[in-house]
């Protein structure tokens, strides 16, 4: 059964890494408004973490693809990998 979760309800839960590290919090997504699907989503980065460092930050913002999002529950978990 899928389970459907309200935008509103992601922003500003806590993004990790698969490896367990923060990247930071939730902010938005982009979703593509002919198919519905998400494109990526924006993260305000925790900059005292070392993996988010290393992210390439816009306006204070990171862009994560979808398809890196592995898992959404308490956090969101993403594989950074390819980034």
């Amino acid at each position: 059964m899928v389970k459907f979760i309200i935008a509103k309800q992601l922003v500003g839960k806590k993004v990790i890494s698969v490896s367990g590290f923060d990247v930071g919090r939730f902010i938005d997504a982009d979703v593509n408004e002919i198919t519905g699907k998400i494109n990526y989503i924006l993260v305000e980065p925790n900059m005292d973490s070392s993996v988010s460092s290393k992210l390439d930050a816009q306006d204070g913002h990171v862009k994560i693809p979808y398809n890196s999002v592995t898992a959404v529950a308490d956090y969101i978990m993403v594989d950074l990998k390819g980034l």
